[in-house]
């Protein structure tokens, strides 16, 4: 039995785990099952899932045939930019609650900021967790001007803003007015799709520790209190990516990986969000 992942209190009240599993590119009940599976084992209980990553009714059958009580885990979904401009949102999240079995989502997001549209989505996401059927809402890849609108507009802050963070984009400016109103950041992509495994100060860092430069980095995020959603199918990468609790980065370390940040984007936009203003 893995011990509890800790967990963040988001603010709303509820908890939320601090390492989740990210979800994206994972197909197939067999591959989802196996996937998932190792990840269960390894001690993941947030499991992190979108309408249009096209696997929600495989991680659906998972998570009815996996024998941990539903209240042990934490599943997120998010509302696609299609559902956004057709004005479906609530369509949109009644399909995602029957793919996934589900009664209820612990956190449900709107996917991207889809101009015109996102404020009135907000709205509808509003009315969703009034009813009980999500334990919290909130947005991804949301920038300031983003979530400065929402506050003009809304009396519920976000309980979470999941964006692309890791140590070659630190986003210390969007975390840090996160963090000053209340609204916990998750890092996606928090491995750089592996683009800082070889770096050097990071690789030297982690043998200071007997880990990897891409433990390194989660803890780093994690001591920044950050919640993480690091996505692999290999059952090694998957127990690895957990394995960041048993020991902390000193200030000087935090403050040298803070250098490294340059500003790189790793995750793809998505066409129809091209050209908008997005963070």
């Amino acid at each position: 039995m893995q011990p509890a992942t800790p967990t963040l209190l988001l603010n709303n009240n509820q908890t939320m785990p601090q390492v989740g599993f990210g979800a994206y590119k994972i197909l197939g009940d067999t591959e989802t099952a196996r996937i998932l599976g190792a990840a269960l084992d390894a001690g993941y209980r947030l499991i992190d899932t979108a309408s249009v990553y096209k696997n929600e009714e495989s991680v659906g059958k998972f998570i009815s045939s996996c024998q941990i009580p539903r209240e042990e885990l934490f599943i997120t979904s998010k509302v696609w930019n299609t559902a956004q401009r057709m004005g479906d949102i609530e369509g949109a999240f009644n399909r995602s609650l029957d793919r996934l079995k589900l009664d209820y989502l612990d956190l449900y997001l709107i996917h991207w900021p889809v101009p015109g549209c996102y404020a009135q989505t907000w709205k509808t996401l509003e009315k969703i967790y009034r009813s009980g059927r999500a334990r919290s809402i909130g947005v991804s890849n949301f920038g300031i001007a983003h979530l400065e609108h929402l506050f003009q507009m809304s009396g519920i802050i976000p309980a979470v803003n999941q964006i692309e963070c890791h140590p070659l984009w630190n986003r210390s400016e969007l975390v840090h007015y996160c963090k000053e109103r209340g609204i916990a950041v998750q890092a996606y992509a928090p491995l750089a799709r592996g683009v800082y495994a070889e770096r050097e100060v990071l690789t030297r860092i982690g043998q200071k520790y007997h880990k990897t430069a891409a433990q390194i980095g989660l803890r780093w995020l994690i001591q920044r209190q950050i919640a993480v959603i690091p996505k692999s199918s290999q059952s090694g990468r998957i127990r690895n990516n957990i394995d960041v609790f048993d020991f902390s980065l000193t200030e000087i370390e935090m403050k040298t990986i803070d250098t490294l940040d340059e500003h790189l984007r790793t995750a793809s936009i998505p066409e129809d969000m091209i050209g908008q203003d997005v963070e």
